[in-house]
């Protein structure tokens, strides 16, 4: 019976994920829009978007780049499903950079030379965010003893006091991962993206509403492990989750895009170091 209910708390965490990613996006266009004194489109534009790109003719380079672009939001969908139905974290981890890279291999499998570039942007993208995420995830496991979910739910402490540099360590990582400034160095929404829309750019009508649709999931998982931090109040989860979006839209808001040497040595640098101290103390108190 327990795991008939995870698995229907992974169905509907899925379901109202997509809804919410979407809602997400558009708030983050509207806020973006205020900071920089415009408008701003409606909060629902990203769902008219999607639904306009769903029905455009099909066209694709090649068989490959749709499959690709499947199996990127399977990946999403999937890795969604397993935090809702609190799965292990490592599992979680591994799905999300499965789908990842099968994004990269679609964008490769084009003769463009601005979707290849994008794809090596991406890679490096990959290179540093992904060691920060698995020594969150590590740290986590010390702290609780367990990879699993519901482990992290059982406490009674907010994670948060005890692992602070390792959230701000999970916010480089956020940053990098969503492709705000400055780390939007392999695909963006902004219009200073020299690289067309990068890793992005061979990807139309289906496959660009289902790349979309896959990131607002992404979106709503790494939300889903800022929320662990502070898990044992439902006001303070909300508080810290809207702090730390903002914080990332402000970020993007008054940075410029940087080159992908500087993103490897001032964000993978400083953030496995935050880690460590972070780690040495969990270690230290236990």
């Amino acid at each position: 019976m327990m795991i008939l209910g995870k698995l229907l708390l992974g169905v509907i965490g899925l379901a109202l994920a997509t809804f919410i990613g979407g809602f997400i996006s558009g708030l983050d266009r509207k806020i973006t829009a205020r900071m920089q004194s415009r408008f701003g489109p409606p909060l629902a534009q990203p769902f008219y978007d999607v639904l306009k790109l769903w029905g455009k003719a099909p066209m694709a380079v090649n068989a490959w780049l749709v499959l690709c672009a499947y199996l990127t939001l399977m990946a999403s969908a999937l890795s969604v499903f397993l935090f809702f139905a609190q799965s292990d974290l490592l599992l979680i981890f591994f799905v999300m950079t499965i789908g990842a890279v099968f994004q990269v291999m679609g964008a490769l499998s084009v003769n463009s030379p601005f979707s290849h570039v994008g794809a090596q942007r991406e890679l490096l993208q990959m290179f540093t965010y992904e060691p920060l995420i698995i020594l969150v995830i590590i740290g986590i496991a010390m702290h609780t003893g367990s990879f699993s979910i519901a482990s992290i739910y059982a406490l009674d402490t907010p994670l948060l006091y005890s692992m602070p540099f390792l959230y701000v360590a999970l916010g480089i990582a956020f940053t990098i991962k969503l492709r705000k400034s400055p780390f939007d160095i392999s695909a963006s929404h902004h219009g200073h993206q020299e690289i067309v829309r990068g890793v992005l750019t061979e990807y139309t009508g289906r496959q660009l509403a289902m790349l979309e649709v896959a990131h607002w999931l992404d979106v709503v998982l790494l939300l889903g492990l800022c929320s662990l931090f502070w898990s044992t109040s439902a006001i303070g989860l909300f508080l810290l989750l809207a702090v730390t979006y903002f914080a990332e839209l402000f970020v993007d808001n008054v940075s410029a895009r940087l080159t992908w040497g500087w993103m490897i040595k001032r964000a993978l640098g400083p953030g496995v170091a935050l880690a460590m101290v972070n780690l040495l103390w969990l270690y230290a108190i236990k």
